[in-house]
């Protein structure tokens, strides 16, 4: 709120110095001289608009029927015809860096963001941490008075600030959001999301069975929270972030959906590229001359797939476009509640269909439960396995993500997908520009060079609001994007956003005046890539835009001297925004002692208390590959105790150490497949007791099993076995001391209340001396990193 001040605002340091107080010119303020300014609540410039920012998660280019893809989203194309199509859009290739490039109009090692959060290391480029001299543009936007909220991913936290103890500086709300509703990290079940208010955790309203989804929660919420402003505060402007968790794995969607694309695919993902390619020139987001470019050996023919798979690997894609249309049906129903409230025309709406090209870390031949794959156990889904799983693929008891050749499909013309930051196939975007007081053609396409840190820059032009020159008394690193606002009216005009920069890592390019250099060095769904090759070694790849749109014909050969120009381009650019040095280690960078971060957990003993919840694996010490045991202190009452002392994981894979019946029972749940229970000869008896479970591994290697002892006071009361254990993690599920969250992990009780019915005094947590974690390959564990951003 500001003092009434005589001339204009200026908006350059922020936050806006409140005006000066006049002096007292009277006694008593009934004085007819005791007349001050009445006060004047801050708000944004004259004209300034609404903003609605709204990001999907893992759609390439070729996925979206806007674009010519095969997977219906009537709002993309409504917002398209009633504005303007960018077919030259581009993104980093990755989520947590598009997502810092977006927010920030930074390029994302500028702002510490040159790879995901949890391969965060202490170079500058690569910390994770956003420094204080590039303010994001939330943060710029509520202090000039406009009201803020996210709803959906957010992956821009470093990895050690996750926990519920915080610090919570770079969370939404403390980066200019003042309402987010969603999740930390990279992905989250559709199904039974881990749920944040604040930097509160929260839960889902219902089960699946009682008809609960994520997208459709985050759309009430954004729906409810742009109501309450407009009823409350109707002349002060929002802006809106929407970044909701689809369509990255796992793909969960309400059967129907998946049901409505029945055998539009069984012609295969080399077919689906053709009818895609012919699709987008009829439309004209791609030239009427360009080239399809090949298939890499990489990745398998659908002539060459068994004939037995072709079944599920249809599914697999029907799934995920249905997916994709239920995103785009409730990012319709926010459009529609804008329109009903009357401020869609004075909204200005970006739809960015994807933060990368689509994803091809689901494997060759695709998962039902990635979990499994990422743990290093493919070979346990058989085509007989996906088979007697097929009617169950998106529903609550999966945790899909399709095959590869999807991914390439989804990302026609173009070579590659997410994570692929050198070629198109990774990092272009179909985006759409909708304001119809700021753009008045409708349905025209714009083919201008575009990036995503271009947005923030273009939000503060249309909003007549300068970037600041301080934040916090912080000077500020001026913004690298371009605004868009120069081509909203001109088609024909030049581009502006000439020169640009990509590299994730390792793969890497430049873009300069039609003209593009690139280099793949890793391919994403072979976790270790390249690692071994020199940076100096690749090969580097030369493109003319003006006369190839999909890189399909490499010039290095023939033009060697325009390749080596490119070349000392992108070097410049790189020293100049932090990339050096490049970085393409992969376990290393998971490693604190070598990478240079924080470590969220030290040692190998953890007491929890009651009352602490809303924390998950990441946050408990390391318990994989080792003998371990939970010792908990408890007070039975009398008739006996029941409910949950500690689960970690879910549905999906994990562990619950509870009691049943007044005795202590340990369930192992081995990726959903088995649950293994352990339960103890006896109850507790009513009064104080010390209950423990120790686990002894096998060793020999890692997922192997091992005996499981319980004991009450120390005296032996029960034992069991487990066979086998999964040896890296069990997705992001939150745990809590005294309950057993949703999902369950074991089917010893229902969805009702599961609560500890007596009391806990401690839980300790501690692993053994005689870890195996030096065994589990490196490709492993960056698998797992890798699948959660």
């Amino acid at each position: 709120m500001t003092m009434s001040r005589s001339g204009p605002v200026q908006r350059s340091v922020l936050p806006i110095p409140d005006g000066r107080s006049p002096t007292p010119t009277a006694y008593d303020a009934k004085d007819p001289e005791a007349k001050f300014p009445p006060i004047a609540p801050l708000r944004p410039p004259a004209g300034a608009p609404n903003v609605l920012v709204v990001l999907l998660d893992d759609v390439g280019f070729g996925a979206s029927s806007a674009f010519g893809g095969p997977c219906q989203t009537p709002t993309a194309e409504r917002l398209a015809a009633q504005g303007l199509k960018y077919t030259r859009f581009h993104t980093t290739a990755i989520c947590s860096p598009t997502r810092a490039a977006l927010l920030s109009g930074r390029n994302h090692h500028s702002v510490g963001m040159g790879g995901i959060t949890e391969m965060a290391t202490s170079a500058p480029g690569y910390t994770s941490v956003r420094p204080d001299n590039c303010a994001p543009l939330a943060q710029i936007l509520k202090l000039n008075g406009y009201a803020t909220a996210q709803f959906g991913k957010c992956h821009e936290v470093p990895t050690w600030e996750t926990s519920p103890a915080g610090p919570h500086d770079r969370w939404p709300t403390g980066s200019g959001f003042e309402h987010f509703f969603g999740f930390i990290g990279g992905e989250t079940d559709q199904w039974y999301p881990t749920l944040v208010e604040g930097t509160a955790r929260a839960a889902p309203w219902g089960t699946p069975q009682d008809g609960y989804h994520f997208t459709e929660d985050l759309a009430d919420r954004a729906i409810a929270w742009v109501r309450q402003q407009k009823a409350l505060v109707p002349d002060k402007q929002f802006f809106l972030y929407f970044a909701p968790g689809a369509t990255h794995a796992p793909h969960h969607v309400p059967k129907a959906w998946a049901d409505k694309y029945e055998g539009r695919f069984d012609h295969g993902w080399d077919r689906q590229r053709e009818l895609t390619f012919a699709r987008q020139k009829e439309l004209g987001v791609i030239p009427a001359d360009a080239q399809l470019t090949q298939r890499h050996d990489e990745i398998p023919a659908w002539d060459d797939t068994a004939e037995d798979m072709r079944p599920i690997l249809a599914r697999q894609m029907e799934n995920y476009a249905g997916f994709l249309e239920h995103v785009d049906h409730h990012v319709g129903r926010l459009v529609d509640a804008l329109e009903e409230l009357g401020v869609l025309d004075d909204t200005l709406v970006y739809y960015i269909v994807g933060d990368n090209g689509a994803s091809a870390e689901g494997s060759l031949q695709g998962t039902f439960n990635e979990i499994i794959s990422l743990n290093g156990m493919g070979e346990l889904e058989t085509p007989e396995f996906l088979r007697s799983r097929l009617d169950q693929l998106g529903g609550p008891e999966s945790s899909p993500h399709y095959a590869v050749g999807w991914a390439h499909a989804m990302c026609t013309p173009y070579q590659w997908t997410k994570q692929v930051a050198s070629h198109w196939g990774g990092t272009r975007n179909g985006t759409i520009v909708r304001w119809p007081r700021g753009v008045r053609a409708q349905g025209e396409l714009r083919h201008q060079f575009h990036h995503v840190i271009d947005i923030a820059p273009t939000v503060l032009e249309a909003a007549g609001i300068p970037q600041p020159t301080l934040v916090n008394g912080i000077s500020q690193e001026p913004m690298h994007g371009t605004s868009m606002l120069y081509s909203f009216a001109d088609g024909q005009a030049a581009e502006r956003h000439e020169t640009q920069y990509f590299e994730i890592f390792g793969n890497r390019g430049i873009y300069h005046k039609g003209w593009s250099a690139v280099t793949k060095h890793r391919t994403p769904w072979q976790t270790v890539g390249d690692v071994g090759i020199a940076f100096d070694d690749d090969k580097w790849e030369l493109y003319d835009g003006a006369r190839d749109a999909t890189q399909a014909h490499d010039l290095s050969r023939e033009l060697p001297d325009k390749l080596h120009e490119l070349q000392r381009l992108f070097l410049i650019e790189a020293t100049r925004y932090n990339v050096l040095p490049l970085d393409d280690r992969s376990f290393e960078r998971l490693l604190p002692e070598v990478s240079g971060k924080p470590s969220l957990v030290e040692g190998k003993r953890q007491v929890l208390l009651p009352g602490m919840g809303g924390f998950t694996e990441l946050h408990i010490v390391n318990l994989r590959n080792c003998s371990w045991s939970l010792t908990a202190q408890v007070v039975v009452p009398e008739g006996g105790a029941n409910g949950a002392i500690l689960k970690i994981g879910g549905h999906i894979g994990g562990w619950s150490f509870y009691f049943k019946e007044g005795r202590p029972t340990y369930c192992y749940n081995l990726f959903g497949i088995t649950r293994s229970y352990i339960r103890g000869t006896r109850a507790v008896p009513a009064g104080e007791h010390q209950v423990r479970m120790e686990f002894a591994y096998d060793g020999g290697g890692i997922g192997k099993g091992g005996n499981v002892t319980l004991c009450i006071d120390g005296a032996e009361a029960g034992m069991g076995r487990i066979e086998h254990t999964e040896p890296l993690a069990f997705g992001s599920v939150y745990s809590d001391v005294g309950r057993d969250g949703l999902p369950h992990v074991t089917e010893d009780y229902g969805s009702g209340d599961n609560a500890f019915t007596g009391q806990i005094k401690w839980v300790q947590l501690e692993a053994g001396e005689d870890s195996h974690d030096h065994l589990v390959p490196p490709e492993n564990f960056v698998r797992m990193a890798m699948a959660k951003q």
